[in-house]
């Protein structure tokens, strides 16, 4: 459980962001300054033109209208400082929500990608969005709040004992009960905001599952169960909710109680001193008016108590987000390396928890060029295999090399860099369609796209696309098929044309027709390129120079398609599976 001193180190930590614009800090302290000094004055003004007016026929209206000219000149003062302190606030605000919110999307960039992979991406989009704003509606409103209210404090403090010492240490003494009450609340409401922000981000990690797969819900009549989740958690929101709410709606009538009894003391002590001739009426006023202001930061400062609650509780979840522990450092490592195609696997070991061990000792030496396929059940380690060589995922133990260089010791761009990989799940942004092909080689020609769109067959139907190349992908590709979005995911590895090739059932969602195109097409890119071939269908891998066939996690058989045949092992049985015909 969070506890509340907890939140004053998040405070902190908002407030180190804020720190390069203390340009823009200054102003605000300054403005707040002369404002509330300004409206300080207004009724000492009040108060002496209150005593130029003694009775019917007793009015010295030269003096009252010196006073109404001085009060004009104060408000206006007053008002201006007021705006341009707004304006500092704002723009402190802005700007360091600004840079909070670039601080989150690079940490992005860097976040390993198993704690991506564990965390709901609707949690996480919530955080980056929904909570970034409340943080950004908290500060603005502490700030404001806080600047205003602690210089109106102070003022009106020193105003009311220069007028008279007793009734303003009777309000001096009086002012901590009110902040007993606003901070005892306060501990209980952090909680419930706590909470609320959780379930906020469990909800929007629903959500978007729930919007990413609606056909799978609908192909499963799953509308109902998916309904009943959703209630689930909208309740568990509800009940936090209001009690968040419950909480941080008692500070409000519970201070304003407080401050009403302050006020109720000044009159009484006020008017017995007025009568007792220690007091003018004018003064009496001024003593008045002085604390109604005094009192009124405590309401204002109560009244945003709620957003200031939900700010902490969002912040929380932001900085937990930043502190994940991020990749390990490229500084330093190698920028460039000269590649042949060599990939080497010694005694690996990868497990993605714990628990369960799913690589071990696993052992591969690739020669320059060869194309290696990689096959088995599902949850065998395929993919797994492919996660390691790009460095998804480091390895547990062991080391893999490429071109006698361990990859850890070489920059993740310039690794990367050496492959072109082509998935069954496809990467397409919103853009055009040139964009889309373009994205791994941003200086490319339209040339040169063409070329790569034609060798990967998707040239014709981007002819008929409304604007050809230039037409506009929705996001993920919603306006295409399944199809043609790989189409275009191929097409982007034509054009780079890296050393190295990983294609992770690249044509799962295309026609038999233009399989057969594209695996001629393939065969010509992979020539002379170390290529690493995931394939559930074995007729595509026969031509391979060596096959890999894994289960646990582990290669239990290796060779080519003819040599796995003859040996009718495992191989012989997954392959039999997928084209004898089975007996009534």
């Amino acid at each position: 459980m969070t506890s509340y001193d907890d939140s004053n180190s998040i405070i902190k930590r908002l407030f180190s962001y804020a720190r390069p614009y203390k340009g823009f800090l200054i102003g605000a302290l300054i403005s707040a300054m002369i404002s509330v000094v300004l409206s300080l004055l207004i009724p000492i003004y009040i108060g002496k033109a209150v005593d130029y007016i003694i009775g019917p026929g007793e009015v010295d209206f030269d003096g009252v209208i010196n006073k109404i000219i001085y009060l004009a000149i104060f408000i206006g003062g007053s008002a201006t400082f007021q705006w341009f302190m707004s304006y500092c606030t704002n723009k402190i605000t802005f700007l360091t929500i600004k840079d909070l919110r670039s601080r989150v999307f690079d940490k992005l960039s860097f976040i390993p990608l198993n704690d991506i992979d564990r965390t709901p991406h609707g949690n996480i989009i919530n955080t980056m969005v929904n909570d970034i704003d409340i943080i950004s509606d908290g500060l603005l409103q502490g700030f404001t709040q806080l600047f205003s209210g602690l210089m109106t404090i102070l003022g009106t403090i020193v105003f009311m004992l220069s007028i008279n010492m007793g009734i303003g240490i009777v309000v001096v003494l009086l002012t901590p009960l009110s902040l007993f009450v606003a901070s005892f609340i306060a501990r209980r409401t952090y909680k419930k905001f706590t909470e609320q922000t959780q379930i906020k981000g469990e909800m929007g990690g629903l959500i978007e599952e729930m919007l990413g797969n609606q056909k799978v819900i609908k192909a499963f009549s799953y509308e109902d169960r998916s309904f009943e989740r959703f209630e689930e958690v909208n309740a568990r929101l509800h009940e936090v909710g209001v009690m968040a709410q419950f909480y941080s709606s008692l500070t409000n009538p519970s201070t304003r109680f407080v401050n009403g009894v302050v006020y109720a003391a000044v009159g009484i002590l006020g008017a017995f001193s007025a009568i007792a001739g220690k007091l003018t009426v004018g003064q009496l006023t001024s003593f008045l008016s002085y604390a109604n202001q005094y009192t009124k930061p405590f309401n204002e400062i109560s009244g945003v108590i709620t957003e200031l609650q939900s700010a902490l509780a969002s912040a929380k979840r932001v900085f937990t987000l930043i502190d994940l522990e991020p990749e390990p450092s490229d500084e330093g490592l190698l920028s460039s390396v000269e590649t042949d195609g060599r990939v080497k696997l010694t005694d690996v070991a990868f497990s993605y928890t714990k628990e369960k061990t799913l690589i071990e000792g696993f052992n591969l030496d690739v020669k320059p060029g060869r194309r290696i396929a990689i096959v088995g059940p599902t949850g065998s380690g395929k993919t797994t295999i492919i996660n390691l060589l790009m460095r998804f995922y480091d390895v547990d133990k062991g080391r893999i090399e490429v071109s006698g260089v361990d990859i850890q010791k070489m920059q993740r761009k310039t690794l990367r860099s050496m492959y072109g990989m082509v998935l069954q799940e496809t990467w397409l942004f919103e853009g055009t369609v040139k964009d889309n092909i373009a994205y791994g080689k941003e200086d490319a020609t339209e040339d040169e796209i063409i070329k790569a769109a034609k060798a990967s067959y998707a040239h014709s139907f981007i002819r008929r696309l409304p604007n050809g190349y230039d037409t506009i992908i929705t996001q993920d590709g919603g306006n295409l098929s399944q199809g043609q979005k790989q189409l275009l995911c191929i097409a982007r590895v034509m054009l780079i044309k890296p050393p190295m090739l990983i294609l992770d059932e690249a044509t799962s969602n295309i026609d038999t027709r233009t399989e057969i195109h594209i695996q001629k097409a393939f065969a010509k890119l992979m020539k002379g390129r170390t290529s690493f071939i995931v394939a559930h269908r074995l007729s595509t891998i026969k031509e391979s120079d060596l096959i890999l066939v894994m289960n646990q996690g582990n290669v239990i058989e290796q060779g080519s398609h003819e040599e796995l045949l003859d040996e009718k092992g495992f191989y012989y049985e997954l392959y039999n599976s997928q084209f004898s015909t089975t007996q009534a």
